[in-house]
C-alpha cells in the first residue's frame, strides 16, 4: 500500500481514476466508532505491569491491556523505544514485542524513538552511554543506521510502523549537546537540523517501500511551539504530522489549548495529533510517591472536570471535540498516555511512578468510566 500505509488500521481509500494520466479523486472512509481518525494510546510500560502480576479488567473480565483498548475504540498504539536501556524497559525486544500485540489487535503503531538510553524530553536529551564519545558526523551516522535497524526491525516482523517520532519533545533539540538549539551564547540549529535530517533519511530508508509519516514532537502548542516549527522549516527539517503534549495541570486550560492548535493548524497547514495527554481521577498519593498533580488548584478547568472518575471521563469527551474543530480538519486525534500504568511499576531503577492517578484503570484494574469517552456509548459505566 506504499505511503498510504499509515492510514491502514482506521480508514478505507477509495480511488477513482477519471483518465489516465489525469485526476485521481480520493475519499476518506473514517470509523464508524469516531469522528477522529486517530483515537490511540501509549501503553509502553504493558509488559513491565505484567510483570508484577498486575492485570486489568474491563467489565469483571480481565484482558489484555491493548484488547480493552481495543475494544473500546483505540486504533493506534504509541510505543517508547529506547536505545540501550535495562532490560525489558522501552528496549528494542520489548517494543517489537508490543508491536506484534497491538497489530494483532487491529491497531497501527506510532514509534517513538527517544534517542536516548532513559526519558528524553524538554528538560533533558541524554546521549545513549555508547555514543558518548563520537563526533558529529559519526553521530549523525549512527542516528541514520539507528533509525534504518529500528524501522526495519519492525517490517521485517510484519508489523511496520505508521507513524515515527523522531525525537520526544524535542523543543530545545535532541541528542545533546551536539543537537542542543538554546546555548549560553545563543540559538544553534544547525546540529539539531543534521541529527533531525539523518533520523528522518534513516527511517525513510528502513521502511521497505511502506513510508511512515513523521510527526515533530514538541511539548506545547503555544507561542513557542509556533516559534519553534517556524525555525524547523526554515532549517529544512521534513515532518508530516505535528505532534503536541498536553497536561492541563501544566499546560493550562482547554480553551487556551483549543486556541493553539487551532493557530498552529491554520499557520504550518499540518495535520496534529495531541502526542500525549491525560487527566487524574483521584489525587492522592502511594505513600513514599506524590502524584504528579495532587492538589485541586493545579486544575485550570476543575469546575468542568473534577478530579474524579466522573471528571476524568468529561475531560476525554471534551477533548475530542476540540480536537474535531480544527481547522480544515487538521485534528488527527489524540494518545492517551499509559492507561495502565498502575502502582508497582518504577519509572526508572529506583524512581516511583507519579502517574499513577492519570490512569483509565483504577488501582485494581477496573476500567474506569474514561475507557467509554474512547468510543461513547449510549450509556456510560458507572465508577467501580
Amino acid at each position: 500500500m506504499g505511503s498510504w500505509n499509515w492510514w491502514r488500521p482506521f480508514v478505507a481509500v477509495v480511488l477513482t481514476v477519471v483518465s489516465a494520466g489525469s485526476i485521481v479523486s480520493i475519499t476518506w472512509e473514517k470509523p464508524v466508532t469516531s469522528e477522529l481518525r486517530i483515537v490511540g494510546a501509549d501503553m509502553s510500560f504493558t509488559l513491565q505491569e505484567e510483570a508484577v502480576g498486575n492485570q486489568v479488567n474491563d467489565n469483571g473480565e480481565a484482558l489484555p491491556i491493548e484488547q480493552i483498548m481495543s475494544n473500546n475504540g483505540v486504533n493506534y498504539s504509541r510505543i517508547r523505544l529506547w536505545v540501550d536501556p535495562e532490560p525489558g524497559t522501552s528496549d528494542l525486544a520489548a517494543a517489537l514485542t508490543l508491536a506484534q500485540r497491538a497489530t494483532d489487535a487491529g491497531m497501527g503503531i506510532l514509534l517513538n524513538l527517544h534517542y536516548s538510553d532513559t526519558w528524553a524530553d524538554q528538560n533533558a536529551q541524554k546521549l545513549p552511554a555508547a555514543w558518548e564519545d563520537l563526533g558529529k558526523e559519526e553521530l549523525e551516522s549512527t542516528v541514520h543506521a539507528y533509525s534504518r535497524d529500528v524501522v526495519s526491525a519492525f517490517a521485517e516482523q510484519g508489523t511496520p510502523v505508521g507513524i515515527v517520532q523522531v525525537g520526544n519533545e524535542v523543543s530545545d533539540g535532541m541528542l545533546w549537546s551536539w543537537g542542543k538549539t538554546q546555548l549560553s551564547w545563543g540559538e544553534y540549529w544547525e546540529g539539531f537540523a543534521d541529527l533531525y535530517q539523518a533520523g528522518v533519511a534513516g527511517v525513510l530508508a528502513g521502511s521497505g517501500g511502506q513510508p511512515p509519516k513523521i510527526m515533530i514532537h514538541t511539548h506545547a502548542a503555544d507561542e513557542s511551539a509556533s516559534d519553534f516549527l517556524a525555525k524547523v522549516e526554515a532549517n529544512g527539517m521534513p515532518f508530516d504530522i505535528i505532534g503536541v503534549t498536553y497536561y492541563p495541570f501544566w499546560s493550562g486550560s482547554l480553551a487556551g489549548f483549543s486556541r493553539s492548535l487551532n493557530i498552529l493548524a491554520t499557520r504550518f497547514n499540518k495535520d496534529l495529533i495531541v502526542a500525549e495527554t491525560g487527566y487524574p481521577w483521584r489525587l492522592d498519593s502511594e505513600p513514599g510517591c506524590d502524584s504528579v498533580v495532587n492538589n485541586v488548584a493545579e486544575l485550570p478547568d476543575r469546575r468542568r472536570f473534577t478530579a474524579t472518575p466522573e471528571g476524568q471521563a468529561a475531560y476525554f469527551t471534551e477533548l475530542r471535540k476540540v480536537i474535531e474543530q480544527v481547522p480544515d480538519n487538521h485534528g488527527l486525534g489524540y494518545f492517551v498516555w499509559e492507561p495502565g500504568w498502575l502502582p508497582g511499576v518504577p519509572a526508572a531503577p529506583g524512581v516511583c511512578n507519579r502517574y499513577a492517578n492519570l490512569t483509565m484503570f483504577d488501582w485494581e484494574g477496573n476500567a474506569l468510566p474514561a475507557i467509554d469517552s474512547l468510543n461513547p456509548p449510549a450509556s456510560p459505566r458507572p465508577t467501580p
